[in-house]
């Protein structure tokens, strides 16, 4: 038993299973998990259908006039056990987790009122505790005062073959190297943006994944968590 809700903050690179980790432990917790990296990718999947991202080039303007036309909600679905993504009314959970989308991500996540606008929603998500948030910047920026702050990480080739196996196991023929390409790009462009860098928060706690299966990473985290009296 909890003696508090906490709120657990869960930063790190792209394709580190920071998601599926979170997942995990706000099952094991019976907290609420919020996916920040899906709310960056649904806002992505907008601009690319709606053409205001073109061969890479994103017009501002439009997207931030039309920013209030993106809706997006969570919903835990029973029967399949996972968490689906809705963008306006329409599940995008797997039109999200494209390479197109991960090409694009972290441009959009980049802009300045994009991420001002999905922090104050996700402020807004986990302020009566209780919640698992995974992304690049809520233990620095969006929950600074986070009960439990980790930091994910993992070698840029390992990150890239789980990527890989994921997108394989889904049907998709995709190139290892394109996505090592990508992670790396991405951890550029993540690690030196204007708004909100990935930085690890310097209370933090490192957890490197590279050699751990997901049972070990769930039971270092609940771990930490009992050493704290927070689970």
């Amino acid at each position: 038993m909890q003696n508090k809700k906490a709120i657990i903050a869960i930063d790190g690179h792209s394709s580190c299973g920071k998601s599926t980790v979170a997942k995990d432990l706000a099952k094991e917790l019976g907290y609420v998990y919020i996916d920040t990296g899906a709310m960056y990718r649904s806002v992505t999947l907008f601009a690319m259908q709606q053409g205001i991202i073109s061969d890479g080039s994103i017009n501002e303007n439009e997207l931030k006039a039309r920013l209030g036309e993106i809706h997006i909600t969570f919903k835990y679905e029973p029967e399949e056990k996972k968490n689906e993504t809705f963008l306006n009314g329409v599940c995008v959970e797997d039109a999200i987790r494209g390479l197109e989308v991960s090409n694009n991500v972290s441009a959009i996540s980049a802009i300045g009122f994009v991420r001002q606008k999905l922090v104050e929603l996700q402020q807004e998500m986990g302020n009566e505790g209780g919640i698992v948030m995974d992304g690049r910047d809520i233990g620095t920026v969006v929950f600074p005062g986070a009960e439990l702050k980790l930091f994910m990480t993992a070698s840029p080739e390992i990150r890239a073959q789980r990527r890989y196996d994921e997108l394989n196991a889904k049907g998709e023929e995709v190139d290892m190297e394109s996505i090592l390409q990508n992670v790396k790009q991405r951890d550029h462009i993540d690690s030196t943006r204007k708004e909100s860098p990935l930085i690890q928060a310097e209370d933090a706690v490192v957890l490197d994944n590279s050699n751990l299966n997901k049972a070990e990473q769930l039971e270092w985290i609940l771990n930490i968590l009992k050493e704290r009296n927070l689970a």
